[in-house]
């Protein structure tokens, strides 16, 4: 049997969802700090898209393609729904709501894991 990435694609997403959950708790950690500007990360999406896709070789027979790479997220300055007087621009209901994205696409991809492994498990099985 060939290699699967599957597992790699979550391991990726979920490095990528523990940068957002940081960004996101500095952003609630400093709510009330005096002209603090609230982060976020790019899109999961926007990195996947920006990867150069390649052929994989499988064998060692197979003439040699590198294996395809994506770019490490970015952190930039998170689009506000609202500025306080003091100039900080962290909203706790705007970082509660990407706080239990997050949530949801961890236990997605623990899932999906989960489902890969057994389907995995059955066919070793026969």
């Amino acid at each position: 049997m060939g290699p699967v990435y599957l597992f790699s694609a979550v391991a990726r997403h979920n490095q990528w969802l523990s940068l957002r959950q940081a960004t996101v708790a500095g952003n609630i950690a400093n709510a009330n700090t005096k002209g603090f500007k609230a982060l976020d990360i790019e899109p999961f999406e926007k990195a996947v898209d920006g990867a150069r896709l390649a052929m994989t070789p499988t064998h060692a027979a197979h003439i040699g393609v590198p294996a395809a790479t994506v770019a490490s997220p970015e952190v930039r300055a998170a689009e506000p729904w609202d500025v306080t007087h003091s100039g900080n621009s962290v909203s706790l209901e705007q970082e509660l709501i990407k706080s239990s994205e997050v949530g949801r696409a961890y236990r997605l991809n623990a899932n999906v894991v989960k489902a890969f492994h057994r389907m995995l498990l059955a066919s070793a099985k026969g």
